[in-house]
């Protein structure tokens, strides 16, 4: 069977999807993603699909489907696995003129849908002539090319389209991209920001970035270490966000990469607004943060059922007595679930204390994960009362987690 491969443009155009089961979870997104105005006809929807038609994204009429459904369609989705369902379907179909996708029975349909992967705005789509596994197959290969194979780079060379907050589209060059990084194992970034990594002019990257995506910079890159700017904390995050606009209004596309998340402790909202204000659009790419990574890495559940509801996240660079810090260690001390602090190695004896002193119970298990994630990854546990002494005697050094909770112990 020969085939002609073509992209549709289905923007605000209506298409049809007859069946609200498993396989119509599946298509139906691809299709909303395209811009489609879907109607969904089917008796039953599937969770998935309910939500979506409760938030207006889809228009569902709660019914078995009528001849009448394909008119006005530019395209028909027939998502049900009754074999003459589907074939009255194809049938109007084809009187209407409309191009349609059987789930049943490909051979029996005027358009299959191809085995896809996307890679930011490169879509590649492998159409064959009935063997669906050598497709998918072939599918696969280009995937992994795109991702970190020959390809890569061709595919990164331009990021597409990005959405800066509260705006439209905005071109490639002149716009700055926060990407969270992840916890230290270079294979823990998002796709995205691999993606937008390996498509950057320039890089600025902080210290606990890890080292082998930067190894994978192109040779023409500007790379800028933000942790050997010259100044204190405050002036230094000045020079950042100068340097992030100055490159990105030259007409350069800036990424900004961050260990763990862009907004977990990583100063990314000073630099979006710092963008904003000279009128550079931002794109955010989140990051796996090491406040729920360290600790899963180190075998122990942030929440576990039964054990902890709830869990807070706190930064531990200020000591608990001192002025400026905002977190209300008497409340923390008062909760039953799991407290993390972050950046807290240094002032573990001051907080151990303060919480300890506001009624926290000193057997309360704790934990120190060192470099979560990463070769040089260890695991202290020990209790609340004890965890500072035990800290020094252990020569745990930062990067470092602090879990505090009964969840410490709930898979040991």
């Amino acid at each position: 069977m020969n085939l002609y491969p073509l992209a549709l443009r289905l923007t605000d155009r209506r298409v049809l999807v007859v069946g609200g089961g498993a396989v119509a979870t599946r298509r139906v997104p691809a299709l909303l993603a395209a811009g489609a105005r879907v109607e969904v006809v089917a008796p039953e929807l599937t969770p998935a699909l309910r939500a979506h038609a409760d938030a207006g994204r889809v228009t569902w009429h709660a019914r078995r489907f009528a001849a009448a459904d394909v008119d006005g369609a530019w395209l028909i989705q027939v998502a049900v696995d009754d074999p003459v369902a589907a074939a009255q379907v194809s049938e109007a179909a084809e009187r209407a003129r409309v191009f349609c996708v059987r789930a049943d029975d490909r051979t029996a349909a005027t358009a299959w849908t191809p085995a896809v992967t996307r890679h930011g705005a490169v879509t590649v789509a492998v159409t064959d002539d009935g063997d669906r596994r050598r497709a998918l197959a072939v599918r696969d290969i280009v995937a992994a090319a795109l991702e970190d194979g020959p390809l890569a780079a061709a595919a990164g060379a331009a990021p597409g389209p990005v959405t800066a907050a509260g705006d439209g589209p905005v071109t490639v060059g002149g716009h700055v991209a926060l990407v969270g990084a992840g916890p230290g194992d270079p294979e823990l970034i998002t796709v995205k920001g691999r993606r937008l990594l390996a498509a950057a002019d320039v890089v600025v990257a902080d210290r606990l970035v890890p080292g082998m995506l930067l190894g994978e910079l192109r040779a023409e890159v500007e790379f800028v270490d933000a942790a050997k700017i010259p100044y204190g904390p405050a002036a230094a995050q000045e020079e950042i966000n100068r340097i992030l606009v100055e490159r990105a209004q030259a007409g350069r596309f800036v990424v900004r990469l961050k260990g763990g998340d862009p907004f977990v402790f990583g100063r990314g909202g000073e630099e979006v607004v710092a963008c904003a204000k000279a009128g550079v659009p931002v794109t955010v790419v989140p990051g796996v943060t090491s406040s729920i990574a360290a600790p899963a890495l180190g075998g122990i559940p942030v929440t576990h059922r039964g054990v902890a509801h709830e869990f807070t996240v706190v930064s531990g660079h200020v000591p608990p007595d001192d002025p400026s810090s905002l977190v209300d260690w008497a409340a923390l001390a008062r909760l039953r679930g799991t407290l993390v602090v972050l950046m807290g190695l240094k002032n573990l004896p001051r907080i151990a204390a303060r919480l300890l002193a506001e009624g926290r119970a000193g057997d309360t298990p704790a934990a120190v994960v060192q470099e979560g994630s990463t070769d040089a990854q260890r695991v202290l546990r020990s209790t609340l009362r004890e965890v500072a002494d035990a800290v020094t005697e252990a020569g745990i050094r930062p990067p470092a987690v602090v879990v505090i909770g009964d969840v410490v112990t709930a898979l040991a």
